[in-house]
């Protein structure tokens, strides 16, 4: 069995960033992968602009023992001051633009109106509350660069710069089927025998998320001619192809067979649990991945290594999930033989506990879990320990 870390460094390394892109409008851009650095066309803020509601002070001669000032106009957002004379004010507001001769801003809660002359309750310093023009972004920084996966505070940036598109990496065509004839999907009566079909919709909605163009593919029967045919036909019309089941060694498992009779495959069993029957190769142009079966197995795998890969194939420079040393409130005294990776949950007190079963058939667990904990082979765990923990939200979508 190849080592976890060796198997996703060979995955990864066999990741062809995609080349085609496309320009989309911000509103789509959730989640996209960018194709070209984004360089900012202005200063933000373009201008000097008050930080709150206030009043805008000519302060004579950086004088700030002088605290009364005479209010000679009124500036709202959006519209543009007069120049203040020595000791003038202007009452202002939040984002409108420093009037020439202004060099502080006094806070409304700090001072009080008398007439029309402005009274400070302390002195305010020089270049209080005042936004400098380019004190964000300056013209001709890059402040997106190639490679990020956009979220929406960077759809929020490109929007304060005034771009109203940005160029992406066009979605990848992955093909997603199921093996076995055990399987039957929700909605319909279940024979005795029978199980319900989660791989097929946890995986799909995890595509989604990436941002994929789906092919949903369905069951192929556990039969080799069927399965042969099916790949066949798939990989005509995808960048990706993935199966769930029928890559382990049992008489009716027939992925493994099938691609390696179409294509080449170079990975199989990695030492990790759950999911250690996992393939890797390519048939025709399109890559070929097969998960094992069993739910926990087939989730856990995508999330580690499908999705890291599929982030790269996009462009994606941001691949090692976020981990967290948090302390162990619970117990492994036997070293497993394999990388493991425990379901978990945080405390309130900021402690990881376990799921009571961990099988690879136990789809309740990753529903009530938080993240998961990486263990190396090896290793035992006492309570209190300092383990490593991969929040699910940075493992998802």
């Amino acid at each position: 069995m190849l080592d976890f870390a060796a198997a996703l460094a060979q995955l990864l390394a066999q990741a062809r960033r995609a080349q085609l892109t496309e320009q989309v409008d911000l509103k789509q851009a959730l989640g996209r992968i960018l194709a070209h650095d984004v360089i900012a066309p202005l200063d933000v803020p373009g201008f000097d602009n008050s930080a709150m509601d206030g009043y805008a002070l000519h302060i004579p001669n950086g004088d700030l023992d002088v605290n009364s000032y005479q209010i000679t106009q009124r500036i709202t957002a959006g519209t543009v001051g007069q120049a203040l004379a020595t000791g003038e004010a202007a009452r202002i507001f939040t984002g409108a633009p420093i009037p020439f001769g202004a060099n502080a801003v006094v806070m409304q809660e700090n001072c009080s109106v008398v007439g029309d002359r402005v009274q400070l309750a302390y002195p305010v310093k020089l270049g209080a509350n005042i936004r400098r023009a380019g004190e964000d972004v300056r013209h001709g920084q890059v402040v997106l660069s190639a490679g990020q996966r956009l979220n929406p505070a960077m759809i929020g940036l490109a929007a304060s710069l005034g771009i109203a598109q940005l160029m992406v990496f066009a979605p990848l065509r992955v093909g997603l089927f199921s093996t076995g004839d055990e399987l039957i999907e929700p909605g319909l009566p279940l024979p005795v025998g029978k199980i319900y079909n989660s791989n097929r919709y946890t995986l799909f909605a995890q595509l989604q998320a990436l941002g994929c163009e789906l092919l949903d593919l369905g069951v192929i029967p556990d039969q080799f001619d069927a399965t042969v045919n099916a790949l066949s036909e798939a990989v005509a019309q995808c960048d990706i192809l993935i199966t769930t089941g029928g890559v382990s060694v049992g008489e009716e498992d027939h992925v493994k067979a099938a691609a390696q009779y179409l294509g080449e495959l170079n990975l199989w069993k990695i030492a990790i649990k759950p999911g250690k029957p996992f393939a890797y190769g390519r048939i025709g142009g399109a890559d070929f991945i097969g998960l094992p079966g069993n739910p926990v197995s087939a989730l856990v795998t995508y999330l580690l290594l499908v999705r890291p890969f599929i982030l790269a194939r996009q462009g994606a420079t941001q691949l090692e999930p976020q981990r967290l040393p948090l302390q162990a409130d619970f117990e492994l005294s036997k070293a497993g033989d394999r990388r493991e990776f425990f379901r978990a949950r945080v405390s309130a007190s900021g402690q990881v506990s376990l799921f009571p079963h961990q099988g690879s058939g136990v789809l309740t667990s990753m529903a009530w879990a938080e993240g998961l904990v990486d263990v190396p082979a090896g290793t035992t765990v006492q309570r209190g320990d300092t383990v490593q923990f991969l929040p699910l939200t940075a493992l998802e979508g």
